[in-house]
């Protein structure tokens, strides 16, 4: 499973289905884009699911001019489904 960091604070997840890439989507066929790693998580928490991954794609190579590269620029990191309780404000 990928979370697909598109914006600021935008997220998208696609899984693998029969080795194919699948967006995830609701009940109307509509991607499912949430707006925190929080959100995600929460969504997340009740599938059963092996590992996950945050990836993050810069356009900034395209925006400053530079030619198309061979290879992606993507980040990946490893991403823990722990969904965290709100801090506590006294």
């Amino acid at each position: 499973m990928v979370v697909h960091s598109l914006e600021q604070a935008l997220y998208q997840v696609t899984v693998k289905v029969e080795g194919a890439d699948a967006l995830l989507v609701d009940d109307s066929d509509k991607p499912i884009r949430l707006r925190s790693l929080q959100a995600v998580r929460e969504m997340l928490s009740v599938l059963p699911i092996g590992t996950v991954t945050l990836r993050h794609e810069s356009p900034y190579d395209e925006m400053i001019g530079q030619p198309v590269r061979g290879q992606s620029n993507a980040l990946e990191v490893p991403l823990s489904l722990d969904v965290y309780p709100a801090p506590t404000i006294h």
